[in-house]
């Protein structure tokens, strides 16, 4: 093949999941190998680049590769013999095969022997920019479900969840015996309130949770490709389909797909989801065979079905199908007890991150207590990294916080026994955090580490806290 093959490609701005992500190309011609790094490059790869097989293996010794573009007509070295000594110094790498038309065979044979995708030649730029986007985002995809995977899973939550509350325990034994379920679960809840946080737990909590998880926000995606996001499409299918493509369906193969906002799926659509639940089998656009599928279905939403139901806006026997399984998250103003430990958590999340420390006065605590968070947990967050970014000293205060918390009035009460102050029924902020801090201690037979990890807050910080209620106790 001669760069001639090649057509030129507008600039890109590099996309986030390539970012760090190392790229060897092998190719004996080298117009080839600088036509192919300059594209890896421009989508935020590093790419190296090698001209024999024998090069490769060097590099392969030296170096940690993410992917590899591997001509399988390298002088000098079998293409199969090279991608099955790729794959034995990086088990974990990505291998994309280059073939010519003629030797289609050889590609499919690489592909059972653990080649991710191949590429024929000639082949333009504009089509290697498009698998080595999709390989980024696989990567991508491939890297968050291993972290998610190490997190230790503990009784006071599943995924990271935080809360204490009677609602989360519930909702903790409910998320329990469905993660080891294989039906079809509905996620209800507000907006913020955590809803794929609880479909990631179910199924990290499942015996699925060595498979993928691919969330799908099916109210972010364009309407009119919805269907090819979902069930993939074939080279032709439409103007610009320049080769196939799996759907987000067939790559959840063997794992979960979590249907996040399935209330804004269009109604044709609905009729094609419901099939592939029942019949678990999808037809790629353009396509005139079936494929088999086996995944497990998670949907969440923040609209009430059942009246949409009514309305006509969703199918009947769609929502039956994905309502075998149901759960209801509870709204943050729900759960009130549970907003101390959620600050505490995302405040010390930010302190190990900016290594500054920052604490909210105790008026300022009042103020977020006394909100109704119609944003949920979602909206705490992110009250507390704007507030956390713009206060220059060590204390939040009730004038730091966004004008509609800090301007709520406090509800008042007689305390009962004269003195004026309006607010004896309230349990002070920081008597509240102790009496949970020293409650989870007791609990857990003095186990600190356990206890702060339950709490969502660091041991260091912990253990200072301990220290001053130890030092408050001896002045009094």
């Amino acid at each position: 093949m001669t760069s001639a093959a090649f057509s030129p490609i507008a600039a890109t701005p590099q996309i986030e999941a390539a970012n760090f992500l190392n790229l060897l190309i092998v190719d004996d011609e080298r117009s080839i190998r600088e036509a192919c790094r300059e594209v890896a490059q421009s989508l935020g790869y590093t790419a190296y680049t090698a001209d024999s097989a024998e090069h490769a293996y060097r590099l392969l010794d030296t170096q940690a590769f993410d992917a590899v573009l591997l001509d399988l007509r390298l002088p000098g070295a079998g293409g199969l013999d090279a991608l099955r000594r790729i794959k034995e110094r990086r088990p974990e790498a990505i291998v994309i095969v280059v073939t010519g038309y003629g030797t289609v065979q050889s590609a499919v044979q690489a592909m059972k022997n653990g080649a991710y995708d191949y590429v024929t030649k000639p082949f333009s730029l504009d089509e290697l920019k498009l698998l080595l986007e999709r390989v980024a985002t696989h990567l991508k995809l491939k890297s968050e479900n291993r972290l998610l995977r190490e997190k230790v899973k503990s009784k006071q939550g599943f995924g990271g969840i935080v809360g204490r509350a009677p609602e989360m325990e519930k909702l903790y034994r409910i998320i329990a015996k469905a993660a080891n379920s294989v039906h079809p679960v509905l996620i209800l809840g507000e907006s913020g309130t955590g809803k794929e946080m609880v479909a990631r737990s179910i199924h990290y909590s499942g015996p699925f949770r060595d498979k993928p998880f691919i969330p799908v926000d099916c109210g972010s995606l364009v309407p009119t490709l919805i269907e090819s996001e979902l069930f993939g499409y074939v080279k032709g299918a439409f103007t610009g389909a320049n080769q196939s493509k799996d759907g987000l369906m067939a790559m959840a193969e063997g794992g979960t797909i979590f249907l996040d906002e399935v209330g804004e799926l269009p109604v044709d659509l609905q009729a094609k989801m419901l099939r592939a639940i029942q019949e678990k089998e999808i037809r790629p656009v353009g396509s005139t065979r079936r494929v088999p599928i086996n995944v497990r279905i998670l949907a969440a939403t923040n609209r009430d079905l059942e009246h949409a139901v009514m309305q006509g806006e969703f199918r009947r026997d769609l929502y039956f199908r994905l309502n075998v399984l149901s759960l209801r998250i509870p709204a943050l103003r729900e759960r009130r007890q549970d907003i101390p430990l959620l600050i505490g958590h995302f405040l010390d999340r930010m302190t190990r991150t900016s290594g500054l420390e920052k604490m909210l006065s105790d008026e300022a605590l009042k103020a977020m207590l006394a909100y109704d968070w119609p944003g949920n947990v979602r909206e705490l967050e992110n009250c507390l990294e704007r507030t956390y970014a713009f206060t220059s000293g060590p204390l939040i205060h009730t004038t730091d916080l966004p004008r509609e918390i800090a301007n709520l009035p406090l509800p008042e009460t007689s305390n009962g026994n004269g003195n004026g102050n309006g607010h004896g029924k309230i349990i002070p902020m920081a008597e509240l955090e102790k009496n949970t801090i020293l409650s989870a201690i007791t609990e857990l037979n003095g186990d600190k580490l356990q206890a702060a990890r339950l709490l969502g807050i660091g041991k260091t910080t912990l253990y200072r806290k301990l220290k001053d209620y130890a030092a408050h106790e001896f002045q009094s």
